[in-house]
């Protein structure tokens, strides 16, 4: 069966899976500077297994989608011991650490206010 024929999202799919434990693939997009310079990797990727995808296609669907989303500007709220989920992406400084305890105490609050 022709991978270039199935729907965009087991195309990705497909990429995704073939992505993971692909060492040397996952360190040159940690390592990636920019959205675009990811875009290239993951667009070969996707030729050398003959997937068709195109940059719009990554761009709209999960999970690289949001891959792209993080590279942009890195998640708006890490919950638990502040390390971040994303670990490959050390110049990320626009976090915003949120400890667990106050994560509970947000939620009763609401719940109070509300009458939950």
């Amino acid at each position: 069966m022709n991978p270039r024929t199935l729907p965009i999202k087991e195309r990705v799919e497909l990429l995704v899976k073939a992505l993971d434990g692909a060492e040397q693939t996952n360190e040159a997009l940690s390592t990636c500077d920019n959205v675009d310079e990811m875009l290239v990797l993951l667009l070969a990727s996707s030729e050398e297994l003959g997937l068709g995808l195109t940059k719009e296609d990554l761009i709209q669907t999960p999970p690289i989608r949001d891959w792209i989303w993080y590279k942009n500007g890195g998640a708006l709220v890490t919950l638990g011991d502040g390390v971040p989920r994303y670990q490959q992406d050390k110049k990320s400084d626009n976090r915003l650490y949120l400890g667990a305890g106050l994560v509970i105490a947000m939620l009763f609050i609401f719940g109070f206010l509300t009458g939950f």
